[in-house]
């Protein structure tokens, strides 16, 4: 009895010794999935330039350029490929079946209009994971939109949070005041849960942008909705010329994409209003033509044309959009939001 007593003893012993042994390579693989500073190369130093850069996720390194790791950590090009390689490695980045993908797109939610018509026309509201563009002539409705929206996703969920980056001091509080009264809903509250930043330049805009991220990430609010109205007004004004119009069309391309990447990477819905010019070389059918070119158009996911109609309505024609058809719609700017046309 006395040596079965003594091999259990030992027994245990050794599970002790050999669970203690796992213990660190477990952490080690927890923390690998989880924490940045397990990957080759990323020291404390390292580490905290990328968190101040807004690289706080395996996520958010596994989709960036080398470039752009060089640019905001001082590594080298071939370490920063290595080090994004590693983080795709431990994301397990690689092909899905499409059965994962619909029950990814089960997370999508869609913000109303408030107009029913241009809900349909959505597919049921502005998604997000996805970035929306509406353009138009002046007075075509695009801020309206974005003042509803930022009411309407509070409606939907009251803790959501709006980011709204304002190039051309068109954000007004009182059309908020005014929608959301006409909502049923407290005004103070809304207004509190919008956070408005006044672009000045397009590099202040694209550091708005990266802002943003870094705000979801870091800070880890309920962020829903990214409004920028307008998308190209800084860009148009500080790139004049054919001589200019590449290095315009490559700052603007990097800005959507980051964009793009901020709405799929955190399920946040982006509208960004448009401007638009006319085409002297177009002499049947409508000469408007969007600013940016087919950058924005890429990379937008929905295109809306917005235009006047009669009797003081705004018609909303659906031009571009991975599953929905080409459709049109007429509502109205009402001072408590938008509305069907009758």
């Amino acid at each position: 009895m006395a040596q079965v007593a003594e091999l259990i003893e030992m027994d245990e012993e050794q599970e002790e010794q050999e669970a203690q042994a796992e213990t660190p390579a477990v952490k080690s693989a927890a923390k690998s999935k989880k924490d940045i500073t397990a990957l080759p190369g990323v020291g404390a130093a390292t580490a905290e330039k990328l968190n101040i850069a807004g690289y706080t996720t395996m996520m958010s390194l596994a989709v960036a350029s080398p470039g752009e790791l060089v640019e905001a950590s001082g590594i080298t090009d071939a370490a920063a490929r290595k080090l994004i390689k590693a983080a795709r490695e431990n994301m397990d980045m690689g092909f899905v079946s499409g059965e994962d993908v619909l029950k990814r797109r089960e997370l999508v939610e869609r913000i109303s209009t408030s107009a029913g018509s241009l809900n349909t026309l959505l597919g049921g509201g502005v998604e997000t994971g996805a970035i929306t563009e509406c353009f138009g002539e002046f007075g075509s409705g695009k801020t309206q939109i974005g003042h509803t929206l930022s009411v309407m996703v509070q409606k939907m969920d009251p803790a959501s949070i709006v980011l709204y980056i304002d190039t051309e001091n068109t954000f007004r509080p009182e059309r908020i005041v005014q929608i959301a009264k006409g909502q049923g809903l407290d005004p103070e509250q809304i207004l509190r849960n919008v956070k408005v930043a006044r672009a000045y330049n397009s590099d202040h805009q694209m550091l708005l942008a990266e802002r943003a991220e870094e705000m979801i990430a870091q800070q880890g609010i309920n962020v829903k909705l990214i409004v920028v109205d307008s998308l190209t007004a800084h860009f148009r004004a500080e790139f004049i010329g054919r001589g200019t119009l590449a290095e315009r069309q490559q700052k603007l391309n990097r800005h959507m994409h980051n964009l793009l990447r901020t709405a799929d990477t955190h399920n946040v819905a982006v509208y960004v209003t448009n401007q638009v010019m006319s085409r002297p070389d177009v002499f049947f059918g409508d000469p408007t033509a969007a600013i940016g070119g087919h950058v924005v158009a890429h990379a937008s996911t929905y295109r809306i044309y917005l235009r006047k109609g009669k009797k003081g309505s705004r018609v909303a024609k659906l031009i571009d959009s991975p599953n929905l058809p080409e459709a049109a719609c007429a509502f109205f700017v009402e001072e408590g939001g938008l509305k069907d046309a009758a």
